[in-house]
C-alpha cells in the first residue's frame, strides 16, 4: 500500500519519515475490515495520523473523483484546508488498479462521512 502511494499521504501530499528512514504514513481502510472491507490495495489510502484519524472519524472523505470533502461538523474547517492537498484532490497511485476504488468511496461516503 504505501509503496503505491510512494509513502506520501493522500490527504495532504506530504511525504515526512522520520529518523530510522521510515514513512510518517500508514495503510487505512477506505471501508474497514469489520464491516466486511476487503484487504486489498483499492480498498486502502497511505494516511498520515491526523489525516487517518479524520478519515475515519468522518471528518474527510473522497468523492468519485478523488476530489476531498471536508465534514461541515468539523470544528476548524479553515484549518483542514490547509491541511489537505492545495488543489483539494486526494493523491492516487500511479497504477489504475490500485487507485480507490469508487464502490468502497461511495461506501465511505454513505456510512462514515459526516456531510
Amino acid at each position: 500500500m504505501l509503496r503505491a502511494y510512494d509513502e506520501r499521504c493522500a490527504i495532504s501530499g506530504l511525504k515526512l519519515v522520520n529518523g530510522g528512514g521510515r514513512a510518517e504514513v500508514a495503510a487505512a481502510h477506505i471501508r474497514p475490515v469489520e464491516a466486511n472491507g476487503p484487504d486489498i490495495v483499492s480498498n486502502g489510502l497511505a494516511l498520515s495520523g491526523t489525516a487517518h484519524w479524520m478519515f475515519d472519524r468522518g471528518l474527510i472523505s473522497l468523492s468519485g473523483d478523488l476530489d476531498i470533502l471536508i465534514s461541515r461538523q468539523t470544528n476548524d474547517p479553515d484549518g483542514v484546508r490547509a491541511f489537505i492537498n492545495k488543489d483539494g484532490r486526494a493523491i492516487a497511485p500511479r497504477r489504475l488498479i490500485e487507485r480507490p476504488h469508487p464502490h468502497f468511496l461511495r461506501w465511505h461516503r454513505e456510512h462514515c462521512f459526516k456531510p
